[in-house]
């Protein structure tokens, strides 16, 4: 074999070995990855039955309901469209009705959204930023307001 061949050969399986290397990385973090979703997008139908993503919006005033053995209900909106959403767990210290929240978890048939991790909000104006962006889509955003922020006139 010539030094010609042998470093093509060289080339030819650390290329291979890269590949390999990154379709495995690549296919594991394809279970990790999770996506944002309003609640307008998951009523409109764009989000399947056993989809695992995040869903984000303001607690709707009037919906939280307390089950026992730590069951939570409440219902998550954007103003447009409003999700449904069961949770079993200790709910965070910040987490109230007319509030921002993120919820993980995974849609059901039904269209309830069973969430296994509630994240609240860290102060009285923030909003996460998908949130906000959603608003502005839907003209509910009031303008000059920080990036991030929201008026509480803005969402009510």
């Amino acid at each position: 074999m010539t030094r010609k061949r042998r470093r093509f050969v060289l080339i030819a399986v650390c290329g291979a070995v890269l590949a390999v290397a990154l379709g495995l990385v690549l296919s594991a973090m394809r279970d990790s990855i999770v996506f944002f979703r309003s609640p307008t997008e998951v009523a409109g139908d764009r989000v399947a039955p056993g989809t695992r993503f995040r869903l984000g919006g303001l607690v709707k005033d009037g919906s939280l309901r307390r089950g026992p053995d730590e069951s939570v209900e409440f219902a998550v909106t954007d103003t447009g469209s409003t999700v449904p959403v069961r949770y079993r767990g200790l709910l965070p210290d910040l987490f109230r009705e007319g509030q921002g929240v993120v919820a993980e978890g995974v849609l059901e048939p039904g269209g309830v959204f069973r969430a296994d991790t509630v994240l609240a909000k860290h102060d009285e104006t923030y909003m996460p930023r998908e949130v906000a962006d959603a608003l502005k889509a839907q003209g509910r955003w009031k303008e000059g307001a920080a990036p991030g922020t929201v008026s509480q006139t803005a969402v009510k």
